[in-house]
């Protein structure tokens, strides 16, 4: 029994299939190994986060969600009533640091007015006097600071040998292990200085208008100071015999030539110190200098608050739409909190990422085409700007295992949408030319 063969036209439809499917599967193929490459993405947009850098109350938000505005366009402010109170008293210290700057300014004038004035009498000295004879050169040889620097280091070199003579004074009275000594001396102080006292009143006792029984006391006094005085010589001379009393007396005297020596070394000083070396005028340039200083930081503190007064209001910081608003008048906000997020639209940009076979196909600038499931019927063109140069894993939105376990390079182009048609988050299918 003989199978029925199909009818030749079916035979023939048949046939021009299975070259058509064939034909597409080769072209398919061919695209797929000859720099057909695709790619999927999401449409990304650079957003902005807008913060406030102070803390404080928010008195008005002058922009809502989709509100398109341009850079430097205000969007928030805070209440100012604490800064314009702070500003007050800081713009009152500046005008009291003023005045304070300018009194110091005059005082340090007058100072050295006055001591140049001495200086010009000093410097006559110097010229009209001639040195002693143990100077070889003149009085006037050695220049004013020099002249200051010697009698400095004489003065220092004067407090040294006082400091040693008192040093050796004490020595000298401990070596005579003696309390009775000791006591002896003060006594003898007291009624020295007793008497001086005592001396002085009975004097002017004498000249008073009606003395009467005015003198008579003070000369009573006067006896009993000089009695006193008597008795304690006597008891201090008992106590010490003639080689003792020499070493005292040598201890003292030291004692009384070194104090003698930084006095007039002291004063010596004080008269060269004149002109622009006067600590009159050293003082005034210190009252000066710190008087200035108070003024500049007294400037800064209102340059700060003026500072801190123009971070009351927030400004765009680019131009696009605002996508959030976080912040309603009366909240309170603090630094670096978003308020409100901000994006260019215009400026949307895609990232695929091509498997690590394809990734030498890529290249700066190359054209792209973009077709989206809200659009099927537009393609919108893309350029490559960034190509990565580390290879990572699929992301994990990668729907299968296997594709998850690939390593791929990501590829991020900038797409052009003159019609703003796309939107941030939309999925997009792309094809490499």
């Amino acid at each position: 029994m003989h199978k029925k063969r199909p009818p030749v036209p079916v035979i023939v439809v048949l046939l021009l299939a299975v070259l058509v499917a064939s034909y597409f599967g080769l072209q398919k193929m061919f695209a797929e190994n000859n720099g057909g490459l695709t790619a999927s993405g999401t449409i990304e947009v650079t957003t902005v986060d807008i913060s406030p850098e102070l803390a404080g109350k928010v008195t008005a938000v002058l922009a809502e969600e989709s509100d398109i505005v341009e850079a430097g366009t205000p969007l928030l402010h805070l209440d100012d009533s604490l800064l314009i109170a702070q500003r007050a008293v800081a713009s009152a210290h500046v005008d009291a640091a003023n005045i304070a700057l300018k009194t110091a300014q005059h005082n340090y004038d007058l100072a050295l007015q006055n001591a140049v004035i001495a200086q010009q009498a000093s410097t006559a000295t110097d010229w009209r006097f001639s040195a002693p004879d143990e100077f070889t050169y003149p009085l006037w040889y050695f220049l004013k600071p020099e002249q200051i620097d010697a009698a400095k280091e004489e003065v220092q070199a004067a407090g040294t040998a006082l400091s040693d003579a008192r040093i050796e004074l004490e020595k000298v009275i401990i070596d005579l292990d003696n309390a009775d000594f000791l006591d002896a001396e003060k006594r003898l102080s007291f009624a020295r200085t007793a008497f001086l006292v005592a001396q002085d009143v009975k004097i002017q006792s004498e000249y008073a208008a009606q003395g009467g029984g005015l003198r008579d006391a003070a000369y009573d006094a006067y006896n009993e100071a000089e009695d006193e005085l008597n008795a304690a010589e006597a008891a201090y001379f008992d106590l010490i015999n003639s080689q003792i009393a020499n070493d005292v007396q040598d201890a003292r005297g030291k004692v009384v030539v070194a104090q003698q020596r930084y006095d007039v070394a002291s004063a010596h000083l004080v008269i060269l110190e004149t002109g622009a070396e006067s600590p009159a005028v050293i003082s005034a340039i210190n009252a000066l200098e710190q008087a200035r200083s108070s003024h500049q930081q007294s400037e800064a503190n209102l340059d700060l608050i003026d500072a801190q007064m123009t971070k009351l209001s927030v400004y765009s910081p680019i131009s696009g739409t605002i996508l959030t608003r976080n912040v309603e008048p009366g909240e309170f906000v603090q630094p670096g909190a978003t308020v409100l997020s901000i994006a260019n639209l215009a400026d949307l940009t895609i990232t695929v990422y091509v498997p690590e076979d394809r990734y030498g196909e890529i290249s700066l600038g190359q054209q792209a085409e973009i077709k989206v499931d809200s659009f099927p019927d537009d393609s919108f063109s893309a350029s490559v700007i960034s190509i990565a140069n580390t290879a990572e894993y699929t992301p994990r939105n990668v729907q299968t295992v296997e594709g998850r376990s690939s390593t791929v390079y990501a590829i991020k182009l900038k797409v052009t949408d003159p019609e703003r048609k796309l939107k941030p988050g939309m999925p997009g299918d792309l094809s490499f030319r």
